[in-house]
């Protein structure tokens, strides 16, 4: 089964929701780089609920695009929980959009730690209106492709989520 199989229904069903409340989403990517924005642009339409995407691969790029403090990215390293919260967050601010979802990690196959092996990626789903953020860590393997893939169905499954738990 293709990237775009799995991806695609997901996708199309968070349009769907996003449409119905009214909602845009933002995403603010690192090691997918723009591998979810590409998912959802897949989806016709989308430009109705998509607002923009953010490949912030560097941490300076964090910084300057998503006001990512970078005394955090120091103190916690790029891949970690406090980063994609503000990646998130940032996201909606810098766009206005509703929902923003974001993703840092260790795609491979170098780049990997004790701490943070390859595989090893932070998920944020920020939803303005509550102010409420979900995170979630991920232990992924497989190439970095897949890692990369993985990483792109997570995402849109804890968006859909979220929204669906939200009233």
């Amino acid at each position: 089964m293709s990237a775009q199989e799995h991806t695609y229904p997901l996708a199309e069903q968070l349009g769907e929701v996003l449409l119905a409340k009214g909602f845009t989403i933002t995403t603010a990517e690192s090691c997918t780089g723009g591998g979810i924005a590409c998912a959802i642009t897949d989806i016709a339409g989308s430009s109705a609920w998509f607002e923009q995407g953010f490949v912030t691969y560097s941490n300076g790029a964090k910084t300057q695009m998503l006001g990512v403090d970078a005394s955090v990215i120091e103190r916690d390293g790029a891949v970690s929980e406090a980063v994609v919260m503000a990646m998130a967050k940032g996201a909606c601010a810098h766009s206005g959009s509703h929902l923003g979802v974001a993703v840092s990690g260790v795609a491979g196959p170098g780049g990997g730690s004790p701490d943070k092996p390859v595989g090893t990626v932070w998920l944020a789903c920020y939803l303005a209106s509550t102010d409420h953020t979900h995170t979630r860590l991920l232990q992924l393997t497989g190439d970095r492709i897949s890692v990369r893939q993985q990483t792109t169905v997570a995402a849109l499954e804890d968006c859909l989520a979220l929204l669906l738990a939200s009233n």
